[in-house]
């Protein structure tokens, strides 16, 4: 067990570092900054990258709305669910940590740059309000998880899981950015948030409360859409 969770804090990690560390150190370097594509590229290249390196050794959930969902769906055992979450939170929160030293070894940097926090009215890219922003996430949590259990199911490729889930990551990013920067993800919403303090700290319950909306709607509605749990199936 020790080994499965290390392998979900690392993942976790990495996906927080690389997917919020594109955005605070490279969309908007001047003339050659990534942008929303590239940032939305790399979220879901951590994933892809995650997926083959400690999918079989945890399943790569590295968020904990999967958890959930994959529990709610039938694919996960309760009595893993808390300890991969707080794996995944505590990663994610290493991960905040690491790219808060690196950014602010540039002459300059303040905290009021951020860290790539989510938020929604001011704190919005785009200026979305909070029914703006609490739709969004739910339902892009809602789908992201319909790709991850479609991909997982046991009638599915398995070598393909971590492209689809990668790539739905990717396309989730492209359309999200603009409201909220994109959670679908507590544990990516905690680290950041935690160590910026104030205003992503009042609008982290967002974060947490509208993924896992999304998944359990997602978990709910997979289950009976294709059972993967051969007892969950009607008999005829």
């Amino acid at each position: 067990m020790l080994k499965i969770l290390s392998a979900e804090f690392i993942g976790t990690f990495w996906l927080v570092l690389g997917g919020c560390g594109s955005a605070v150190l490279a969309a908007g370097f001047p003339e050659y900054g990534i942008g929303f594509l590239g940032v939305a590229l790399a979220f879901g290249l951590t994933v892809v990258t995650m997926a083959y390196a400690i999918g079989h050794i945890s399943g790569c959930h590295l968020n904990p709305a999967i958890t959930f969902g994959l529990w709610v769906g039938g694919r996960f055992e309760a009595s893993r669910v808390v300890p991969y979450m707080i794996a995944q939170v505590l990663g994610g929160i290493l991960a905040a940590v690491v790219l808060y030293l690196i950014a602010s070894g540039q002459a300059g940097y303040s905290m009021a740059d951020g860290l790539a926090a989510n938020g929604y009215d001011l704190h919005s890219p785009g200026g979305y309000d909070l029914t703006s922003a609490l739709l969004t996430e739910i339902i892009m949590s809602f789908m992201f998880l319909i790709v991850v259990l479609g991909a997982t199911h046991r009638a599915a490729t398995p070598a393909m899981a971590g492209l689809a889930i990668g790539l739905c990551l990717t396309l989730v990013h492209l359309i999200s950015v603009p409201v909220t920067n994109t959670s679908v993800n507590p544990a990516r919403s905690t680290g950041p948030a935690l160590v910026q303090g104030g205003w992503a700290l009042e609008q982290l319950w967002l974060f947490w409360v509208a993924p896992m909306i999304g998944a359990l709607l997602a978990g709910l509605v997979y289950r009976w859409l294709a059972p993967d749990n051969p007892d969950d199936e009607e008999v005829e």
